[in-house]
């Protein structure tokens, strides 16, 4: 006589598995809102305006054409004053009037590379601007907190959320081992690796060198889907750092476009040779926008 299975005890079990999922989508749709919204604050991606490299001496600046750094001038008085680049060290003086400021005090002159702990931040109107460095290189990168870019975004699109994307993975670690990291402008530089992960996708293994620290690991990643669905220049993913027994999750739901999707003046990595994965990952988040 043929077995019958008996529903009613497996119906809590299912029941189980259904709510957990839903619980696992819903946690991966919060972290996606809060990643578009981060985007859309004053110290987000979408609000940049520009990337201005810095001449060693004087460079003007304002919304006149006639200055080297030249700011929207819909948002900037013509004339704002000199920032001044000398050894590694840069100096901002305003003209009289320009009403620019540091906080709640108005500059007339002030250092503000290099700085202590965070950077300097100047504002003139909706404009926000700072120095950032880049290998041997400096800049002014300038947000505009009433930029189109923030007014008109609509979200990002996504992968369905899979728990079969939630991927179970062996650190192994690489003490001393540093990556080639190449950005868009060509710079290169090298970082220390704290470890790999190894993974396996249909029954093959492959593997991902990460930056940062051993609790905190990044990945900068290429794959099959960057030709057509996804970012044509590669796409980051974070994951805590290893267990007791070396094992930790690389949740692909959680991949993220680069800064330079959203906007032209970033200066963002490329992925390692050896993060260039030889699969398609159709998870996380989808192509934005080519910049």
């Amino acid at each position: 006589m043929k077995k019958q299975t008996n529903w009613l005890l497996l119906l809590p079990l299912l029941l189980l598995a259904f709510t957990t999922d839903l619980s696992y989508e819903e946690e991966i749709r919060q972290w996606h809102q809060q990643r578009e919204e981060a985007l859309k604050k004053e110290d987000g991606w979408l609000n940049l305006a520009g990337l201005f490299w810095l001449n060693e001496g004087v460079n003007t600046f304002g919304g006149s054409d006639k200055n080297i750094i030249v700011f929207p001038a819909d948002h900037s008085n013509a004339q704002l004053g000199k920032i001044v680049l000398k050894n590694g060290r840069v100096t901002v003086e305003t003209t009289p009037d320009a009403q620019v400021f540091e906080g709640d005090t108005l500059v007339t002159k002030l250092d503000i590379f290099p700085y202590t702990t965070k950077p300097i931040v100047l504002r003139h109107k909706s404009l926000r601007w700072f120095v950032i460095q880049r290998g041997d290189k400096y800049a002014i990168r300038l947000r505009d907190l009433e930029s189109p870019s923030v007014k008109e975004f609509k979200g990002i699109d996504t992968y369905p959320i899979s728990t079969n994307w939630r991927l179970k993975a062996k650190f192994v670690p690489t003490p001393g081992k540093k990556i080639s990291i190449t950005d868009i402008t060509g710079r290169v530089s090298d970082q220390e690796s704290p470890g790999r992960l190894l993974f396996t996708v249909n029954g093959k293994e492959y593997g991902l060198d990460a930056t940062g620290t051993l609790k905190h690991l990044h990945f900068v990643f290429a794959d099959q889907t960057n030709k057509h669905d996804t970012y044509g220049g590669g796409r980051f993913l974070d994951a805590p750092g290893p267990d007791a027994e070396g094992y930790t999750y690389l949740d692909f739901n959680k991949a993220t476009n680069p800064p330079c999707a959203f906007t032209p003046y970033a200066t963002c990595p490329t992925p390692p040779k050896d993060n260039r994965l030889a699969v398609a990952i159709p998870a996380g988040e989808k192509r934005y926008g080519d910049h």
